[in-house]
């Protein structure tokens, strides 16, 4: 979490129903969490992710307004809004784009990207006035907010990357201030959670009383339970109480709405001969109101028969055709009841069956590995492991061998868990690797292995090299730790190319030789330039890759940034005798800018009035921004032997100065010509030597950063 963060606000964005939690960045002893639909008689603490657009594509209404509101609406006027609900679910196990479409109850359809970011801006709203009303202070500045957003931890890499495109369209970052954004996994934050809570925290299901034992070496289990997913993971606790992972994320789409989706086929084979059809087509508010209440009798503690209100206009379709109670003469676990349809408990378990089978049989799977005997627990977590019938089965299936927990407060737990992820993201120390990972790369050709049809021959000196080809970086089920960072090189592939651009790819598969192959799925690509063409195809290309966090991260840099050790203590020796004195200095760089170019005091309000270069020396806010800027490079010079802490300074810098204050790049140039130029005249020529490869480094990166800025 950045250092500079006031609070920690954590979305839980779920398939059925989404909230969030948040507290202080200094300390989490108080979370809060948020209550929703007290103005509709409720008080639940999380609210249906369903989301409400006008004839006009404008965004209305979203969580219980959102429903209301739809079923509020006459039928001829629903058919032409546009109401979403569990619409997350596009986003696992399907090709994820930008440009992606939805389609609304009605059939009608939005841009993916529009629907979840106008979901996310009113959560992200909700949250900023809760803070303000809850006298913490009033959010003034973005960069006050740490955002945690939560995604099951078996989603592809472009899901997750589409939820960071999300959150910048609907406004929770910018590209300035993008690491104010951390994606979590669902059943990690529950995990941090759980792990913390007292003996009465947990559900008594049965005359097991055991305490969730925090100690080093404890193995457990998560089974993160949703509306859409089941998301299952293997932890153990570490000396410092760090996690780390020990299997990779598994499970599946048999979420509760698996459920929901039993409960409507049965519905639909009780009121036959096209009945439920055409109410579905008719009467969608009215159907979406009955489904909620389905839902709420879904997740019950009870395990008694449940009675489901049959609304009007049900029952004024399906008794065109019959009195209604003749529907039921077959239906088998359902039965007509003054107005309701009691369904009785054994059948109420059956529209489960689809979801226990699976969740069982993959734990089963998991459990049997040599690796997991050490496995002591089994924590149930998310809304849908509310259910009783849920609770049941896993208890029926492993509490002979295992300890079942399930938080009293299961819905909240992920969110309440990702606020403690925000405070500190390295609490978990290692992942395992979901996917294997590489990176499209060419090198010579060789006929006896590489294929015909990828042969290129250069144009600038008819060298043969094969090209598509898949570097693996990281293999699947592959463990890797979070802090660690590895270290690739390579070489151009043309001798006078002045910039190479690295594609990055993942699969399922143990490795693949090519980039084509069926399978392999794009992530994305970074360019890094590479200005001084001198060394031909010697030139040295330097890729940084972390695979251990939530998101693939990966930096390159170009020879010009592999300072050798020689170097960086020269340039550094060089820095500091112009840096002892860096007021007085940076002063003197600023006043020459604006004394020989006169056209850069243009960009600076308070300096356009100076015309005098004593009366610049003079000015405390000249001497104050000298200062400045002699402390941002000093900080660049402190990491030269760093490339990504090096371009963690200048790329927001660059940014800054390229998307907000709109500064000319080539006053960064100017001022790095006099800063050697003051050099040279106080400390002499090896001393501007020592330090001029760190000025073109400089200046190389922060025009990179505005040519990707649109300049």
């Amino acid at each position: 979490m950045a250092s500079t963060s006031v609070f920690v606000v954590a979305i839980d964005f779920g398939t059925s129903y989404s909230g969030y939690c948040f507290s202080l960045a200094s300390g989490t002893d108080q979370i809060r969490q948020v209550y929703w639909g007290t103005e509709h008689g409720l008080k639940t603490p999380k609210t249906p992710t369903c989301i409400l657009f006008n004839q006009k594509q404008e965004f209305r209404k979203f969580g219980y307004d959102a429903v209301m509101k739809y079923k509020s609406l006459p039928s001829g006027e629903a058919d032409n809004w546009y109401f979403f609900q569990n619409f997350k679910m596009a986003l696992y196990n399907t090709k994820v784009t930008s440009g992606m479409e939805l389609k609304a109850s009605n059939g009608k359809t939005l841009p993916a990207l529009t629907v979840f970011s106008e979901s996310l801006r009113y959560l992200k709203e909700h949250a900023m006035n809760t803070i303000q009303e809850a006298s913490f202070q009033t959010v003034c500045d973005q960069e006050e907010i740490t955002w945690v957003i939560t995604v099951p931890a078996i989603w592809s890499a472009a899901a997750r990357q589409f939820m960071r495109l999300v959150a910048k369209q609907a406004g929770l970052i910018s590209d300035m201030i993008s690491e104010k954004l951390i994606i979590a996994l669902e059943p990690e934050a529950a995990s941090l959670w759980c792990k913390q809570l007292p003996q009465e925290g947990f559900i008594a299901d049965s005359s097991d009383k055991k305490k969730f034992e925090e100690s080093p070496g404890i193995q457990y289990i998560v089974v993160d339970c949703g509306g859409g997913t089941i998301d299952i993971t293997v932890h153990e606790i570490q000396e410092n109480h760090f996690l780390k992972e020990l299997h990779k994320a598994a499970g599946g789409g048999w979420g509760g709405n698996r459920v929901d989706e039993n409960f409507t086929e049965f519905l639909k084979e009780i009121f036959n001969d096209g009945v439920w059809d055409e109410y579905v087509k008719s009467h969608p508010t009215e159907l979406q109101h009955m489904m909620y209440n389905f839902s709420l009798q879904k997740c019950s503690a009870s395990r008694e028969a449940v009675y489901i209100h049959c609304y009007y206009n049900l029952t004024r379709v399906a008794e065109r055709k019959k009195n209604i109670s003749h529907f039921f003469t077959q239906a088998k676990g359902a039965v007509w009841c003054d107005g309701m349809i009691m369904i009785t408990y054994e059948k109420m378990k059956s529209f489960f069956d689809y979801s226990i089978k699976n969740i069982i049989c993959t734990l089963r799977e998991i459990l049997d590995k040599p690796e997991m005997a050490k496995v002591q627990y089994i924590l149930l977590v998310g809304g849908f492991a509310s259910s009783v019938i849920l609770r049941d089965a896993i208890n029926q299936a492993f509490s002979k061998n295992y300890h079942i927990l399930c938080p009293m407060e299961a819905q909240v737990a992920i969110a309440k868990g990702a606020v403690l992820f925000g405070v500190n993201p390295h609490i978990i120390a290692s992942r395992v690797s979901t996917r294997t990972y590489g990176v499209s790369i060419n090198c010579k050709f060789d006929p006896a292995i590489h294929d015909l049809k990828k042969q290129r021959i250069s144009k600038a000196d008819g060298y043969i090299y094969c090209t598509d080809l898949f570097k693996k970086l990281v293999g699947i089920n592959e463990s890797v730790n979070i802090n660690e960072v590895a270290h690739y090189f390579f070489n151009p592939t043309e001798p006078d190319q002045e910039s190479a651009r690295f594609c990055f790819y993942c699969t399922e598969k143990q490795d693949a030789q090519y980039i084509d192959e069926e399978g392999i799925e794009w992530l994305g690509s970074c360019t890094v330039p590479m200005p001084d063409k001198t060394l031909g195809r010697k030139r040295e290309l330097k890729l940084d890759i972390k695979f251990g966090l939530t998101e693939f991260k990966a930096t390159s840099v170009s020879s010009t940034m592999s300072f050798s050790e020689a170097e960086v203590q020269s340039a550094r020796g060089a820095w500091e005798k112009i840096y002892v004195d860096a007021e007085d200095n940076g002063t003197t760089v600023l006043v020459r800018m604006f004394t020989e170019h006169p056209d850069t005091k243009s960009y600076f309000a308070h300096f356009k009035g100076m015309d005098s270069a004593e009366e610049m020396k003079q000015s405390d806010q000249v001497r104050g921004h000298g200062k400045k800027v002699f402390t941002a490079i000093n900080d660049m010079v402190q990491h030269l032997d760093n490339s990504e802490a090096f371009l963690g300074i200048v790329n927001p810098l660059g940014k800054k100065h390229a998307t907000q204050l709109k500064i000319d790049p080539k006053n960064f140039r100017i001022i790095c010509d006099i800063i050697l130029q003051l050099m040279e005249e106080k400390f002499g020529g090896d001393c501007k030597a020592s330090f001029e490869k760190v000025t073109n480094e400089i200046c190389t990166h922060l025009n990179n950063v505005y040519k990707e800025a649109g300049w």
